[in-house]
């Protein structure tokens, strides 16, 4: 995805776990960013307790939805995925996208990868790899920041 480009429609996952949310619930609120992790993925995992945090820290200005993308036959398991999502606090719904559905419509090829579109649903940063969550965390409050200008 191109920078500005819009948020994709939420569609194709095999399961959700905490429940499912919508595009059109996400955009208009509240800036949302989306987390792709896979159950494979080191980095994923280490990176996990920081996305908790923003996802705690922000609830009353930021969503946060996280993406499970598989990287191979061995990340399929719906039970090791949400025995995964347990073990490191992933409350925040979790799109389950097995079939990489949601992961081509965001033309998405790395875990973890980061999106963080504005209230609007407009892509305003995205960032691949483990390292980097106070880049990113300096892009969600930029993105946050803007919203409070404007009210």
């Amino acid at each position: 995805m191109k920078l500005r480009e819009e948020m994709p429609e939420l569609v194709g996952a095999v399961e959700w776990l905490n429940g499912q949310v919508t595009k059109d619930e996400l955009v208009g609120e509240k800036p949302t960013l989306f987390h792709f992790w896979s159950i494979s993925c080191h980095l994923c995992k280490e990176d996990m307790p920081r996305i908790n945090q923003f996802r705690d820290q922000y609830k009353d200005k930021l969503n946060v939805v996280s993406i499970h993308m598989p990287r191979s036959e061995n990340d399929l398991n719906i039970q090791d995925i949400k025995q995964a999502a347990a073990e490191h606090g992933v409350t925040q719904p979790t799109f389950v996208d097995s079939e990489h559905k949601l992961t081509a419509a965001f033309e998405n090829k790395y875990v973890p990868a980061y999106y963080v579109f504005d209230k609007k649903g407009k892509l305003r940063h995205f960032q691949a790899g483990g390292s980097g969550i106070k880049m990113l965390e300096k892009r969600i409050n930029r993105v946050l920041g803007e919203i409070e200008k404007t009210e």
